[in-house]
């Protein structure tokens, strides 16, 4: 069986969105160090998978629209055991959920961070 490992994404500060992952999904940080290019990475997410989180430490490009860039990152999801407790967490974070939908076989919403990147949040009844 073949399952997705991680994925990595660029963001402004790592260890910042490392510390929001794991208060909104229960996460931890599975290792962080020095990366290419004399940059720093933070891989967070659970025993069997992660986003690694990389940043150059210098100026960095603005967000795209991902849905019309070949190869943009569209969204990371996750699965959760409660939808709402979990958006709780993320409107108390500053957060602002959205795109709520109900469809065949769970519930889902979405919301964005600092970075730009869209998450969305699925529960499997």
């Amino acid at each position: 069986m073949t399952r997705l490992e991680h994925v990595n994404v660029t963001v402004a500060d790592p260890d910042a969105t490392a510390k929001l992952l794991c208060d909104l999904f229960g996460w931890h940080v599975r290792w962080s160090g020095e990366a290419m290019q004399n940059g720093r990475t933070v891989h967070v997410g659970s025993d069997d998978s992660y986003v690694a989180l990389f940043s150059h430490g210098d100026d960095q490009a603005g967000p795209i629209d991902s849905y019309r860039t070949r190869a943009g990152l569209n969204h990371i999801a996750v699965v959760v055991d409660d939808l709402a407790a979990t958006e709780a967490r993320v409107v108390r974070a500053g957060y602002v959920p959205g795109k709520h939908a109900d469809y065949e076989p769970g519930h889902r919403f979405y919301f964005t961070e600092e970075n730009g990147v869209e998450i969305e949040v699925v529960n499997y009844d």
